[in-house]
Parts: structure tokens; sequence; C-alpha cells
């Protein structure tokens, strides 16, 4: 039984992660706030607290050889009647100077001011600053008889602290505010968003092989865009791959066709009208027959591989002498038999090479040969020449005109019966097998005389580079 695959929504995992984004960058960015708006507001309570302490320590002086507060400034001042919400302690060498009904909580005093937080007898939350402090005229005084006195001075801190609380309460309703309306609009946003989408599944139902050439709409969609053109790349080659096999299928179904209907009126033939000839004769025909059918298939075959890319060129140095003598010896004996001579003109410049896939190339030369010997009249005479940029095959074509040229290179096209036993493949073959190669095949009507003349640039061999690969290989 087929495992079930487990599928996810989309618009559910954006909508979870923009909530998780929310959560993280706003939590960050509220903790940040609320710490630095606790440190500003922590900082001013601090400065207002160590300004009343040091207002205080101010008004103290020594008059008289005595240490006294002045309690009329001191009252309209600094303690203007908050007794419930400011206590005090000032002590000068070991004596209470002046106190609050209930004194602060006992802080160390230093020279810098200490502040700490402390509780009062009744629970109430509080702020206290000690440091120590010379007197007002003391410091006339001989530093052995100056005295040295410590406040410590406290304030009550619960409004502060609700403060803050309040500020807590505000950052933590607006992140979870933010995060419950990220919740609630990401669905439609991802919906609106996905919108285009939705326009490519409607356009995907309506390709497929019953299609052809159906391609997607360009899509105006930064992502989008770049999937869209690869996707159409992709349908196009399927396109050009469903051509080729349908090219293939139908281009075999009609060779068969011709041929097998040769071959079943023959045997039918005789039949019912026996001929009387030998039985090797018939065989021998029924086995042209499917040698041609075999020849068919196999350039059918090859021509679709390469024009689907799948023979790839290997370039490699190639000798155009010796590549000429082997093409011409493969069709010599169809050549002796329509008495056609094969004739290779000699090149000025001895040891001609190019740089290329021999295998294709032979190829182009083989089928290009092949149609020549078949096509030339009986007695003719094919002749083959070699340049630095080009191969020309030239053979007599009387029954041709100037009009048929732009049939060359079709599959299956053929002039007349002439070509029999030729499935008009040949020069579609050279051609395809010519593009492998970046090369162009031209042909040209002269004086009832064909040339096909196979081009390329940049791919000869000099004889010094021809004799340095010669050297290296023999190496």
């Amino acid at each position: 039984m087929k495992a079930r695959v487990k599928t996810f929504s989309l618009r559910a995992r954006l909508t979870l992660l923009l909530a998780l984004a929310v959560l993280v960058v706003f939590g960050a960015a509220a903790k940040i706030v609320d710490w630095r708006a606790d440190a500003e507001m922590q900082q001013r309570f601090d400065a207002s607290l160590l300004s009343r302490a040091q207002s205080l320590a101010a008004l103290t002086q020594i008059e008289n050889g005595r240490i006294a507060v002045d309690a009329d400034n001191a009252a309209a001042t600094v303690f203007p009647g908050n007794a419930e919400s400011s206590w005090y302690d000032l002590r000068c060498g070991g004596a209470v100077i002046a106190r609050s009904t209930e004194a602060p909580p006992s802080v160390a005093a230093e020279v810098e001011p200490m502040f700490a937080d402390a509780r009062s007898r009744d629970g109430r939350a509080l702020r206290v600053v000690a440091f120590r402090f010379t007197p007002t005229h003391a410091a006339r005084a001989s530093a052995s008889t100056a005295p040295s006195c410590a406040l410590t001075y406290a304030l009550q801190s619960g409004p502060l602290d609700d403060l803050l609380d309040t500020l807590d309460i505000i950052l933590l309703g607006c992140l979870l505010g933010a995060c419950a309306l990220v919740l609630l609009l990401t669905p439609w946003l991802v919906r609106r968003s996905l919108r285009p989408l939705s326009v490519l599944d409607r356009a995907m139902a309506g390709i497929g092989p019953d299609a052809p050439g159906g391609r997607l709409p360009a899509a105006n969609t930064t992502e989008l865009a770049p999937l869209v053109a690869r996707f159409n790349e992709v349908l196009a080659r399927m396109d050009e791959g469903l051509a080729r096999e349908r090219q293939f299928a139908s281009g075999l179904a009609h060779e068969f066709r011709t041929r097998l209907a040769e071959l079943r009126a023959l045997v039918d033939v005789e039949r019912r009208y026996p001929s009387g000839r030998d039985a090797h004769g018939l065989l021998g025909e029924v086995g042209s027959i499917g040698a041609e059918l075999e020849a068919t298939v196999t350039a059918l075959l090859q021509l679709t591989r390469i024009q689907s890319g799948l023979e790839q060129p290997h370039p490699e140095h190639v000798p155009l002498g010796s590549q000429l003598a082997r093409v011409s010896e493969r069709h010599h004996e169809a050549a002796r038999a329509r008495e056609v001579r094969i004739e290779i003109a000699e090149s000025n410049d001895s040891g001609l090479a190019i740089d290329t896939d021999p295998a294709l190339l032979e190829i182009v030369l083989d089928n290009l040969l092949g149609n020549a010997v078949a096509y030339v009249p009986a007695g003719g005479v094919v002749s083959l020449r070699a340049t630095r940029d080009s191969i020309e095959v030239c053979n007599a074509a009387p029954v041709l005109h100037t009009d048929d040229l732009v049939n060359f290179g079709q599959r299956f096209w053929r002039k007349d019966a002439q070509g029999a036993g030729h499935a008009g493949l040949g020069l579609a073959l050279a051609a395809a097998a010519a593009r492998a190669l970046k090369m162009t095949l031209a042909y040209q009507l002269k004086d009832d005389v064909l040339h096909a003349t196979l081009h390329w640039q940049n791919k000869f061999l000099p004889p010094r580079a021809e004799e340095a690969a010669r050297t290296a290989d023999g190496e």
C-alpha cells in the first residue's frame, strides 16, 4: 500500500513563523525599551533623592563650635511636611544631629553617595542614599578638629515602582496585541500574496501532452519570474522531445508500412501467381527489404539522438585525407555497381587536418557521398575536394532544379524513384550532424552539377600543428 504523503499548509506555516518573528523581535525591543526606561527613571529618581539629601547637608553648619541644622530653612526646602514619605538621619562625630520620627534603614556611608533599596517598618519600599560630608565652615578648622558627618536619606519609591509596573504592562499588552493582530491578518495577507500561484495553478491545469505549445503566463512577481521562465524552458524542451518522438514514430510507421506492403505484395503474388524464380532470388529480395528497414531505423535513431543533444561533439585531431579515403572505400562497392567513379582531388596543402568530432564528421561525409553515389547518373563521377575551411562533394544532377534545393534536409523527401532503397534521411542526418559540429552545410546547383559544401571556421590545424600533434602522439 502506497504510503500517504504528509502535507502542510503554507499559510499556516507563514502565520506561525511571522508570529514567532514578531514575538522575538518585539519582545527583544520591548525588553530593551523597558530596561532603558527603568534605568532612566531610576536615574532621575536617584538624582532627585541625592539633590534633596545634598540640600539638607548644605544646611548643616558649625556655629560657636557646635554643629546644627538651620531648621527653618530645612523645613521650608527639604522637609515640606512629607514626614510620611521621607526619612533622614544626620550624625556628626557619632552624635545624632537630626533625625526623622522614624529613622531610615542603616546604610554604610562613604565619601561617594551610596544608593540602596530598603523597606520601612510598615513594609513600604524605600530608596536610600548615604554619604559623608564636612559641614559648612568646618574647612576653616584644622584637619584634626574638622568633624565628619554622615547623612542617610530615604524616600518612598512605591510610586516609581507602580509607574514602572504600569509601563511593563503597557509594553506586554502592545506585544501581545501585535502578535494577535499578526495571527489575524497573516492568513489574509498570505492568501493575497500567494494569488499569483493560484494563477499559475490554473494555467498549469491546461498544459499537457494533448496541448503542445502551452506555456505559463509571464509573471510580474520578482520571485516567480525566474521560476516561470525556467518552467517554460522545460516545457519547450519537452515539446521538442515529444515532437521528435512523434516525428520518429510517424516516419518509422510510414517507411515500415511502405516496405511491409512491398514484402506482403511479393509474398501474395508468389503464392497466387508463382513466377518460377528460385528461392535464393526471393530470399535475396526479402533480405534487401529487411536491410532497407534496418538502415531506416538506424538512421532515424541516429538522427533523433543528434537532434536531442544526446550525441555531443568530442573534438579530436582529424586528418582530412585519411577521413575522405575511408569514407570513399565504404561506398566503393555501391559505386562500382552503378559504374560510378569516386575521385578525391589532391590538395596543395599536404596533411590538412581539423579539430572536430570524427564520428559526427563521418556521418556528414558518409551521407553526402552515399547520396551522391545513389543519384548521380550511371557511369558518372563523384568528386571530393578538401580545403582549409570546407569539404565539397560534387556530382551531376540533371533531374534536379533550383527549387528542389529548399527541400534538401527534409525527412523522407526524394526527388523520384531513382533513389529506391533510400528513405530520404541521408541529407537530414547530414544536416543535423553538421549543426551539432557548429558547421554549415550548403547546396548549390551549377550547370546541372550539385555542389554540397560543408564549411567551418576556426577548426583548421596548420601543418606545423599537425606535426606537433603527431609528435606528441608518438611520444
